[in-house]
């Protein structure tokens, strides 16, 4: 061990003569562990948001999904189904049919996506267990599900037989146009009522695979996409390379991310813009570790000079310091994450804090990312500060 460094480790531990140098000091070093903490836990807690926000998607979203890579609709064999199945990376696949389309209920009216699904598709998707009244489709009748916020706007009840839903889309015949119904129609009742988010509670329609297909007049082999659940840590280009050779026409593979892209994209700048507010403050704080290593070189100004008339060169004495600020630095990071970590772990597992007007829990998310992302900010920007003090630091020794 060097003896920059012993002095610089003594000079952690000692006290000054002067007490206001000793309270900067302490300020300093309290200063650099709220930073650190603080950092940490609002890392911690937008993790817990994004992943909470996230929750939806992983629940409503298939893991991959395969679609033609031109036109709406693409032609899928039996065997084909049967080989994807067989797959060893995929767990379940299930063809659907999805369209826009027009509901018309009384005198109100909707647009909504249709998503035609046969049984196999809650095997991919578990989308029966976020229905709240009522029940999933049957698959045997013109019976759909759909959002609460479709039937608040509309004023739907499930399992009313005195008024139909009707569900209508364009005719994809041209020559129709000229006929005076140039619309498919179709009357429905509605069996369940599903609740995810308030937005996909608006969009979409559930009924059977058979329903969708002759409200659009599409062959029984011909799909909209296969949505796809695979064993953990699957790979796209795997898929694409395994996939690819089982259909007649080119097809693309979206992953779940790609299927939601401006919501990644959003979490992901919101992530950036509170990384980068919370770094200012440990910039903040780190000024005044500025101010005690300044303080701290007057204040051992004659013991400097000893050390330098024995012998000691001037780039040693500025190692001291350099040292000096870097052990504020990271012990008080250590310590703010410590503090941070238990923090973070008592509401994880113990809640105390919950979202305001509802018992729901704030959360929280412990990632080991999150530490290394802290106190590499803090040591990097410790490393400038500490540099920055400890400049000129000749001239400092001579006053």
């Amino acid at each position: 061990m060097s003896y920059p460094f012993k002095i610089a480790w003594r000079y952690f531990f000692s006290k000054s003569n002067q007490t206001v140098i000793n309270r900067i000091n302490a300020f300093a070093f309290f200063m650099v562990v709220v930073a650190s903490s603080t950092l940490f836990i609002v890392l911690s807690a937008f993790s817990g948001l994004k992943d909470f926000s996230l929750s939806f998607s992983n629940t409503f979203d298939p893991d991959f999904e395969i679609k033609p890579q031109r036109g709406s609709y693409f032609i899928v064999s039996n065997e084909a189904l049967n080989q994807i199945e067989k797959t060893p990376q995929i767990y379940a696949a299930a063809p659907l049919v999805e369209e826009k389309v027009f509901l018309s209920f009384k005198e109100k009216s909707q647009v909504a996506f249709l998503k035609a699904v046969p049984e196999e598709y809650l095997k991919v998707v578990s989308i029966d267990s976020l229905i709240a009244l009522g029940d999933w489709i049957s698959y045997n009748g013109p019976d759909v599900v759909v959002g609460f916020g479709i039937a608040g706007n509309m004023g739907l009840g499930i399992y009313d037989y005195n008024t139909y839903l009707n569900v209508i889309v364009p005719k994809k015949n041209k020559k129709t146009l000229l006929n005076k119904t140039p619309f498919n129609s179709a009357p429905t009742i509605v069996s369940g009522l599903y609740q995810i988010s308030e937005d996909l509670d608006k969009k979409y329609v559930f009924s059977s695979i058979s329903f969708g297909q002759n409200l659009l007049g599409l062959d029984s082999n011909q799909f909209s996409s296969i949505v796809l659940k695979t064993f953990p840590g699957v790979e796209k280009h795997t898929l694409e390379k395994k996939l690819s050779g089982l259909f007649k026409n080119p097809i693309r593979i979206i992953s779940r991310k790609e299927q939601n892209t401006a919501l990644y994209r959003m979490l992901n700048l919101e992530h950036l813009a509170i990384y980068f507010i919370f770094s200012l403050v440990m910039i903040i704080a780190l000024f005044n570790v500025i101010g005690s290593l300044i303080m701290m070189i007057l204040d051992k100004k004659q013991q400097l000079k000893i050390l330098l008339t024995i012998g000691a060169k001037t780039s040693e004495i500025h190692k001291i310091f350099f040292l000096l600020g870097m052990l504020i630095c990271s012990v008080g990071g250590l310590i703010g994450l410590f503090l941070g970590s238990i923090l973070v772990t008592v509401q994880f597992h113990f809640p105390f804090i919950f979202v305001p007007g509802t018992n729901l829990a704030y959360p929280v998310l412990f990632e080991v990312k999150n530490i290394v992302t802290v106190f590499g900010t803090l040591m990097i920007l410790g490393t400038i500060c500490t540099a920055w003090a400890t400049r000129g630091l000749n001239k400092k020794i001579q006053l």
